[in-house]
């Protein structure tokens, strides 16, 4: 890393995580913090760290004038972009607690979160939201003030429009003094329940889990990251902001997931960390594209992942030199260069969190050059417990455990965690918070692992069964179930997802409540093909959803597999009391799941 690494901010000489920004400024004032692109001008434009700081100035003014004590919660419902981290440095100047909020949640669970964390100022983004919100607003009587970013017309006295409001320029004033242990955050997550629980992160749990990450995904003052995670998601909250400014290098914010392509190709950034949905896309668009090709083609292509895997693990010392690895510059020119150039040609390491990478992906990235590390955490552990290293790499492991923080193997191998990233707990809810770290400080992750002899972490199943999507989203799939079979429809239900874009249901109907149904849309209740009508699908999603109404917007089931045979005992598809072989139902309907999927 050279001199770059003499710039990494220390937790001890931030203090807290404003104090980590203010000696960001003060070290690069002029060099470029953060890239957005600009819908009205069309273009790229950038912020230096001096100009953060003039506009977190012109944030704490607004906030100021809310009259807010230290310790109160203001929430954040922005799409990734400077004025996210302008408001957030800006509470944590005044000593605010941030609460950020997925955009995409529904309106009663953002309602839910907002009156359980009693934050008093929400910043949002649209007239979109507003709309969104309006369905809502009579329960959001503990709020003050809504801020929108861009101008909207309502009638509400508590909303203020950002442009109008803020001043045009403002002095930074002192920060109010608060130490590392003290709360800095709420991150609400799921957990097993429908309702998620609000995790309180301090500024020591934060700090410290950044210092730590930097000891195993390296980071430069030089590098240029692109940030397209929510910044509500701890991964990125870490990876893609408190990281960056610790080293200072510079963040760009993707346009969307939609642009992300072009924007790899255009931006050309230096490190990309991501869920492995985004790597699961760029795979299956280079086989699909593959597939359309001449069979010599995709051998070629096959050829050079092989080769490459083989000069990694010799790399790596783990392996012998092979003479295929002579043919490495031609395969290089012909394959993988192409391939990494449409993804912007400078990456040189892309970090993958939030769920399970499958092996194949990360071979493939691997063997073509592109060196995928894997880490692992969770919301509660601030978040990253481990992670692989470049020069010490186990893809199908989540690396070795972070600088400063213990693991160790409980009861039926669960993974224990203990260290300076460990959540203060459950926001009101000493109960859960018991439940999940006992009295020694050991926090139960409900993970089952095993961990080899060189210390790399692997994750071979949970002791609770949450469904992790491939976004990293965690999901109970027992309570969603209890809460759909209160459908007369619905006789067996099962949610299923793990690793995959999103959830699907296995539904067993009711033979007298379908035989309603099937004439209501007018197919043969007793033709087998009528249970994947397209129509009666649509109809049963419907229903579905309805039930799913107090869950999080992201527990959305989007495609049901509908049945007739019962499960039982007898097909081997329940136990002797009456449980769900999850499964062994995945085995039996393995074909039919993976139609679910198709296009996707």
């Amino acid at each position: 890393m050279g001199g770059l690494h003499n710039a990494v901010v220390t937790p001890d000489q931030a203090g807290t995580l404003y104090g980590l920004f203010q000696e960001r400024v003060r070290r690069t004032p002029q060099r470029e913090a953060y890239r957005y692109f600009d819908m009205q001008a069309n273009t790229w434009q950038s912020y230096t760290w001096a100009q953060m700081r003039d506009q977190v100035a012109r944030w704490q003014a607004l906030l100021l004038r809310e009259g807010l004590a230290p310790g109160e919660r203001v929430a954040i419902m922005l799409r990734n972009c400077p004025q996210w981290v302008m408001f957030d440095q800006a509470a944590a100047s005044l000593g605010l607690v941030t609460v950020p909020l997925y955009t995409i949640d529904r309106a009663d669970n953002i309602a839910y979160i907002i009156n359980d964390a009693q934050a008093k100022v929400l910043l949002f983004e649209n007239a979109d939201q507003w709309r969104e919100l309006g369905a809502v607003l009579g329960q959001l009587e503990g709020v003050q003030r809504f801020v929108s970013l861009n101008e909207i017309a309502a009638a509400d006295p508590r909303l203020l429009c950002a442009s109008a409001s803020l001043p045009e320029t403002a002095e930074l004033q002192p920060a109010v003094a608060r130490t590392k242990d003290e709360l800095a955050t709420l991150i609400y997550t799921s957990g097993t329940t429908g309702r998620p629980k609000g995790v309180m992160l301090s500024h020591a749990n934060l700090l410290s889990n950044t210092y730590g990450a930097l000891s195993t995904f390296e980071l430069r003052g030089d590098d240029l990251l692109l940030s397209f995670l929510p910044l509500s998601h701890a991964f990125e909250r870490v990876c893609g902001y408190y990281l960056q400014v610790m080293v200072g290098a510079t963040v760009a914010y993707a346009r969307s997931v939609q642009l992300l392509a072009e924007d790899l190709k255009n931006l050309r950034p230096t490190v990309l960390v991501a869920v492995p949905r985004i790597y699961e896309r760029v795979h299956a668009a280079i086989y699909a594209k593959l597939s359309e090709g001449p069979p010599a083609r995709r051998w070629l292509f096959e050829l050079a992942v092989k080769v490459g895997w083989a000069r990694f693990i010799h790399e790596q010392g783990r392996g012998p030199w092979k003479l295929s690895f002579l043919a490495w510059p031609l395969l290089n020119a012909l394959v993988a260069r192409k391939v990494l150039d449409r993804l912007g040609g400078r990456l040189r390491t892309a970090v993958s969190g939030g769920a399970a990478l499958a092996p194949e992906i990360s071979h493939m990235f691997v063997g073509l050059g592109l060196p995928v590390v894997q880490g692992y955490g969770l919301t509660e552990t601030s978040p990253i417990v481990s992670g692989n290293r470049l020069d010490n790499n186990f893809p199908e492991s989540v690396g070795q455990v972070l600088r400063g923080v213990q693991v160790k193997l409980g009861e039926q191998n669960a993974l224990l965690v203990k260290g300076p990233n460990v959540m203060l707990g459950y926001w009101n809810n000493p109960e859960a918070t018991r439940a999940m770290i006992d009295a020694d400080g050991w926090l139960n992750t409900g993970d089952i692992a095993y961990i080899n002899d060189s210390g790399h972490i692997y994750i071979t199943g949970r002791l609770k069964e949450i469904i992790v999507l491939a976004n990293g989203e965690k999901l109970p799939p027992g309570d969603m179930e209890a809460a759909i079979l209160h459908d007369p429809l619905i006789d067996q239900v099962m949610i299923y997802g793990e690793g995959r874009p999103y959830l699907v249901a296995l539904a067993v109907v009711n033979p007298t409540v379908w035989l309603e149904i099937a004439a209501k849309v007018g197919v043969r209740p007793d033709m087998p093909e009528s249970l994947c009508d397209s129509n009666v699908e649509a109809k049963v999603l419907r229903r579905i959803a309805r039930n799913l109404r107090s869950f999080p917007g992201y527990a959305k089931v989007h495609r049901v597999l509908l049945l007739d045979e019962p499960w039982s005992i007898e097909n081997g598809l329940l136990t002797p009391k009456l449980s769900l072989k999850r499964d062994k139902v995945v085995a039996k309907y393995h074909t039919e799941i993976d139609n679910l999927y198709l296009g996707h």
